[in-house]
């Protein structure tokens, strides 16, 4: 079954599987990915970043029960705010970075190691699109939330960050599976991390470039206007918060 899918819980590998919640936009692509983990032959699994408050969605996330864990990647609505309804309905805590997330369970701890469904899973801390934002690895798979998306780039808070969360998923082993919070599968997430990485240096020398040209002390919005005079004017105000990223980045150096 091909992506996207609305209501169908799409198996994509042995111990992951997920639901398109019906939310598109042009941030959230086709629409947030919920993933149902579980390994062969667990009675329960793991749901992870439940989306909306949508209770069609969520009803349908409940259905995987029983559900020993929930876990969000970061805070954006579009991942975290259905959480609370699905943890009643299932009885099970919530997880996540941020300890004003979580229910019944601690704040995730960087490295820290999860045993939960069958499956052990590692909590990788990727800060940049959020500062609490968190990719988890499960054996040869990576949930990335939206710190690296199945398709297109991701709007930062803060890039030296970002930067930095980068470096750390493009030392993954070749052929480790990306399981993105909006957008398709990544077959190589490491190779992915690396061209994320060439794409920033491209665009830091770009905005360093617009600098030359407006002065050292350009708005984010001037920016925006020239260096991304080619882009879709729907996209400028996005491109915004990650240029203002940017012109953070390039001032503290």
């Amino acid at each position: 079954m091909t992506h996207p899918a609305y209501g169908v819980l799409r198996q994509v590998s042995p111990t992951a599987s997920v639901v398109l919640e019906n939310n598109p936009s042009s941030m959230t692509l086709e629409g947030t990915n919920s993933w149902v983990l579980r390994a062969p032959g667990a009675s329960s699994c793991v749901i992870v970043d439940p989306g909306y408050d949508d209770r069609a969605h969520l009803a349908q996330l409940a259905a995987c029960a029983p559900v020993s864990l929930i876990l969000l990647t970061h805070h954006h609505p579009d991942h975290a705010d259905g959480a609370p309804w699905l943890a009643s309905e299932v009885s099970a805590p919530v997880r996540a970075f941020d300890p004003s997330l979580c229910a019944g369970g601690e704040a995730l701890r960087p490295d820290e190691m999860i045993s939960a469904a069958g499956l052990e899973i590692g909590i990788l801390h990727t800060p940049g699109h959020t500062a609490d934002s968190v990719s988890l690895r499960v054996g040869g798979e990576v949930l990335t939330g939206d710190t690296i998306l199945g398709r297109g780039t991701t709007v930062l808070d803060d890039l030296g960050a970002y930067l930095g969360s980068l470096r750390l998923l493009a030392e993954l082993p070749p052929g480790t599976l990306g399981l993105p919070g909006h957008g398709p599968e990544l077959p190589d997430l490491a190779a992915t991390a690396r061209e994320y990485l060439a794409h920033r240096e491209q665009r830091l020398d770009q905005v360093r470039a617009a600098l030359r040209s407006l002065g050292p002390d350009a708005t984010p919005r001037q920016v925006v206007e020239l260096v991304y005079a080619d882009v879709d004017r729907a996209l400028w105000l996005p491109a915004e918060h990650s240029v203002r990223a940017q012109l953070d980045y390039l001032r503290t150096l």
